[in-house]
């Protein structure tokens, strides 16, 4: 790094990333530099914004490139969960799970596997680490103040004045301040827990030994990507959640889907349960319930997350908050003191970082050019990425249903589409549901191995306007999963096709022949 002029080493904590290896260490010089000095403040800012996840980076950059005076504030990580212990580390460990998968199919494919070998976890760890550090560049603390023009502070801020952030003894003044502060993992009050020990996304992946069994605790989104992963890799996986089955909040249809898979898999379900105690019996952790108890080496809770809200000072600036919503905010991004806006897993209902960027883009707007853009305008996709993955966007059947919109739903089985076939994952469907009477999407769920990938296609469409009766004159490459949202387009335009107007055409092709 540059040797950098400036005020002495602010008193800022240097975080220890386990294992000290020379992908953690890369890391850490980029994205909190152990020797980082803090710049020499600007007399104001036009906006200051604390926390250095994706809703405050993509703030800082995007408000900077539009000739913004900027200083983001961090005291941990740049980069926030999803680079350090979010999308990017799981993602990376998923995509190793996915070719043992595709090894244990080989057989029903036709390619029948006996070497014996088996999944090498400190492997697939080393490689996590490594690609982490790589991506780490991208948000890391020098790109941000040489290249994009931010100055950037490490350290603890809080509002110290109605237009002042504190950090590391210096006070920043601000035209408009952006909590972007994110969340972290919480975990259920299971007496003896806490006593015994567990793992959350915030440390599963500081591991380097494959558990051989582990329990997981909550079968929401990172519950289920994480039994699957491991279970790949040769952990005995134990799969617990209160609710009837996994991904309670998905279509049921979907998670049906899902659940099957998992039992095939390997993963033991338990559902509908309430936990009752944790206990430690040498190294291992022994979890009771009502039809008996299991141990396991480990237990990783996804269970939850707790907005970042303490210690910022919010009371001395009239931000309201909840310890367990967050901030509040209203429709515009703004917080109770109309200087202060927020984004991101500290203020919204989807905790997902494609919505904190989308999120930030609409505080760049607010904040520095009067704008009136509003959250509620966006369409929201999400995917939870198990194999199959389980992508959706708008409106579940049950939403339609309680805000009393009548609809139609069009479901395209994989079974009938070649290319599923061809691959041998005939297990999924699109389903859209349209309000009735119309080709106006209102949502749609996709059970795919792509089903991320595809949505966007939906996605789009909804976006712009643009009816379900308009895909299917979209191409499709032959032979491609997509296909099967053509063929969900086509189902609805047959049913265009009423009596009346059948008679109508064969009378009029009986006239012409």
């Amino acid at each position: 790094m540059p040797e950098q002029s400036g005020p002495p080493i602010a008193a800022h904590a240097v975080p220890t990333l386990v294992p000290a290896d020379e992908h953690n260490r890369t890391l850490l010089q980029n994205v909190h530099p152990p020797d980082w000095r803090n710049p020499e403040p600007a007399p104001r800012y036009n906006l200051v914004v604390i926390g250095a996840g994706t809703a405050g980076l993509v703030t800082a950059a995007g408000a900077a490139g539009l000739g913004a005076r900027v200083a983001l504030i961090e005291r941990y990580l740049l980069g926030g969960d999803c680079l350090n212990v979010g999308c990017v580390p799981s993602k990376c460990v998923i995509r190793s799970s996915r070719v043992v998968g595709d090894v244990h199919d080989a057989a029903r494919l036709g390619v029948p596997l006996h070497d014996g070998a088996e999944p090498d976890f400190g492997a697939v760890m080393e490689r996590m680490r490594r690609l982490r550090a790589r991506i780490s560049h991208h948000d890391s603390a020098e790109r941000f103040q040489h290249e994009l023009g931010v100055d950037v502070f490490l350290g603890d801020a809080r509002f110290a004045g109605p237009d002042t952030v504190a950090v590391g003894g210096t006070a920043l003044r601000f035209k408009r301040a952006v909590i972007a502060t994110g969340a972290r993992a919480s975990h259920p009050p299971i007496p003896g827990l806490a006593e015994a020990g567990f793992l959350t996304n915030e440390s599963v992946f500081s591991l380097t030994e494959r558990p051989a069994a582990l329990a997981v605790i909550g079968a929401g989104p990172i519950g289920c990507e994480l039994a699957q992963a491991f279970r790949r890799l040769g952990s005995e996986v134990v799969l617990f959640d209160a609710a009837p089955h996994v991904l309670v909040r998905e279509d049921a249809d979907a998670a049906e889907i899902l659940h099957r898979t998992f039992e095939r898999e390997g993963i033991r379900l338990v559902l509908s349960c309430e936990l009752q105690r944790v206990t430690r019996r040498g190294q291992r952790r022994v979890i009771e319930f009502a039809a008996g108890e299991v141990a396991v080496d480990e237990i990783l809770v996804g269970a939850g997350r707790a907005p970042n809200v303490e210690g910022l000072g919010l009371e001395a600036v009239g931000v309201q908050y909840d310890p367990a919503r967050g901030v509040l905010v209203n429709d515009r991004l703004q917080t109770t003191n109309p200087r202060i806006y927020a984004a991101g897993d500290v203020c919204m209902q989807h905790k997902f970082t494609h919505m904190a960027d989308a999120a930030a883009r609409i505080v760049i707007q607010n904040t520095l050019f009067l704008g009136r853009k509003k959250l509620s305008a966006l369409h929201v996709p999400w995917c939870t990425y198990t194999d199959p993955e389980i992508a959706h966007v708008g409106m579940y059947e049950r939403d339609a249903a309680r805000q009393g919109i009548a609809v139609d739903t069009f479901v395209t089985p994989l079974s009938t589409v070649d290319r599923a076939i061809a691959d041998g994952e005939e297990e999924g469907f699109v389903k859209v549901h349209v309000k009735k009477g119309t080709d106006r999407i209102l949502g749609a769920t996709l059970v795919a191995r792509h089903a991320g990938d595809m949505l966007n296609e939906i996605t789009l469409a909804m976006v712009g306007g643009l009816g379900l009766g308009t895909l299917a004159n979209v191409i499709h490459p032959y032979p491609t999963q997509a296909e099967a949202i053509r063929k969900t387009a086509d189902a609805y335009n047959r049913t265009r096709l009423t009596p009346r107007v059948k008679r109508v055409f064969q009378s009029w092709l009986a006239w012409t022949r």
